[in-house]
C-alpha cells in the first residue's frame, strides 16, 4: 500500500513521550509509512486544533474527544494511559481543606481537570471555589507564592513540586485506579476521517511500528528527546517516558477502551462533557 502522496500534517507536544513515541516515525525510519510533516505544540493548543478541524494527525487530551470525533478517529495506538502517573493536586500546607478555595488548573478541556471534577465530587461535598486556567509552568509558583490555594499538576511536576516545598493533597490517579481498576486515560492520537480507512490503518501501524523501534533501541531517539525536553534533566526525561509510554501505547486494547469510555461517560454523568454515541470510539 502507498502512503498518502503528500506529507500528513501532524501535531503533538514537545514532551519525552511523544518524541520518543514519533522518533521513528518522523525521521523516515518506518518502511512504508506515510510521510509527516511534524509541527510541536502543548496539548491545550492541540486540543483546540482538534476542535477547529485542523492538521491530519494530533495529540489531544481524552476529555476532548467528545468534542472532535465526529471529524477525527481515535487511533489504537501512541497514546498515554497508564497507571501510577495520574494529575496531583499540590497545595503549600498538608491537609488543605479545598472547599470553596481558588484552584489553578491547566485547561479545563483536558483529561486531568475531569479527573480533578470526579475526585472533587466523590470527596468535596461542599464543591470546589475558583477554577482558574493557567499554564502549567506557572501553577507550582503561584501556589508555593500564595497567589492561588492549590494546583493540579501533570507530567513532570509529579517528579519536582517538592523543589517548590509543596505537598501532595491527592492523587487524581489514585483516587481514579481505586475507584475503577482502570488504567488512567491521558493523552490519545485522533487523526482526520476523511483521511480513509486506508490511510488510517496504514498510519496506525506505523505509530505502532515507531514505539516498538523506539523500545528496540532507546538510545536512537534520546537526541530528539533531548533536543525538545525544554532543558529537562536527562534522568526526568527517562522517568517520563517510562510512565507515559507503556503496553497502552502500543495498543490501547480491551482495558485502555474500557477506561476511556469509563472516564467520558462518568464526565457526561457529571455534566462535564457531551455524552459518546455508541460507535465514537471505533476505529476504522
Amino acid at each position: 500500500m502507498s502512503p498518502e502522496s503528500r506529507p500528513l500534517q501532524i501535531a503533538y507536544s514537545p514532551c519525552p513521550n511523544d518524541t520518543f513515541v514519533f522518533d521513528a516515525l518522523a525521521h523516515g525510519r518506518v518502511p512504508g509509512a506515510p510521510a509527516l510533516d511534524v509541527t510541536f505544540a502543548d496539548i491545550d493548543i492541540t486540543n483546540g486544533m482538534a476542535e477547529r478541524g485542523e492538521f491530519d494527525v494530533l495529540k489531544v487530551s481524552y476529555a476532548v474527544l467528545p468534542y472532535v470525533l465526529d471529524a477525527y478517529a481515535l487511533l489504537p495506538c501512541g497514546g498515554a494511559l497508564g497507571r501510577g502517573c495520574g494529575p496531583l493536586v499540590l497545595t503549600r500546607e498538608a491537609d488543605t481543606d479545598l472547599t470553596g478555595r481558588t484552584v489553578a488548573v491547566p485547561s479545563e478541556r483536558s483529561t486531568a481537570y475531569l479527573l480533578f471534577r470526579l475526585w472533587a465530587a466523590d470527596t468535596l461535598p461542599g464543591g470546589v471555589g475558583e477554577i482558574v486556567v493557567m499554564p502549567f509552568h506557572e501553577i507550582m509558583p503561584a501556589v508555593r507564592d500564595g497567589k492561588i490555594d492549590a494546583g493540579l499538576v501533570i507530567h513532570e511536576a509529579r517528579f519536582t513540586y517538592q523543589n517548590y516545598g509543596l505537598h501532595r493533597l491527592a492523587d487524581m490517579g489514585e483516587h481514579w485506579e481505586a475507584t475503577t481498576g482502570l488504567p488512567i486515560p491521558l493523552g490519545a492520537i485522533v487523526a482526520k476521517r476523511s483521511l480513509g480507512a486506508d490511510t488510517l490503518r496504514l498510519l496506525a501501524e506505523s505509530i505502532h511500528t515507531s514505539v516498538h523501534a523506539a523500545w528496540d533501541d532507546p538510545e536512537a531517539s534520546r537526541p530528539y528527546v533531548m533536543e525538545h525536553a525544554q532543558e529537562m534533566d536527562p534522568a526526568v526525561a527517562d522517568q517520563h517516558i517510562g510512565l507515559y509510554v507503556n503496553e497502552f501505547t502500543s495498543n490501547l486494547g480491551e482495558d485502555g477502551y474500557a477506561a476511556v469510555r469509563g472516564l467520558l461517560t462518568r464526565a457526561a454523568a457529571e455534566g462535564l462533557v457531551p455524552p459518546l454515541g455508541p460507535t465514537a470510539l471505533d476505529f476504522p
